[in-house]
């Protein structure tokens, strides 16, 4: 990761702006965080974007027993943005989980924002450690 901080700051800007204006995340923050060379963002997305495969089972019970959708209410995510030329390892993703704060129960999980040349910003879920398959 030889990148310089102004270019992590740069990416991170992007990534930020994305999320305000392509995807509509509120209360959005860029934060340095003890431990990590480069800021994280924070934000409230404007939906859930991950359920955990136990709560999975358990809305599908609900749903099935009430006949209506459970309701469950978007979380702050923590958002690492990186350059798609950034060559990253697993020690440098295990440092990002060590340094995010605990926002949630069970594993930490980060949304990776992987930023393009040309300002596309693909994203995806990181979460530490293993994640039990969900029953059909």
């Amino acid at each position: 990761m030889d990148v310089s901080p102004h270019h992590d700051a740069d990416v991170a800007c992007e990534v930020f702006r994305n999320l305000q204006d392509q995807h509509q995340w509120t209360s959005l923050e860029i934060h340095a965080i003890p431990g990590l060379p480069r800021p994280m963002i924070r934000g409230l997305p404007p939906r859930l974007l991950y359920l955990h495969p136990d709560d999975q089972i358990a809305a599908l019970a609900y749903e099935k027993s009430t006949g209506t959708r459970a309701q469950h209410d978007a979380e702050f995510e923590w958002v690492l943005a990186v350059h798609l030329a950034e060559k990253w390892t697993l020690s440098n993703f295990a440092a990002v989980m060590d340094a995010v704060p605990e926002a949630r129960k069970g594993a930490k999980r980060i949304v990776l924002a992987a930023l393009h040349n040309d300002s596309t910003v693909v994203y995806y879920i990181v979460q530490e450690g293993m994640v039990k398959p969900r029953q059909n």
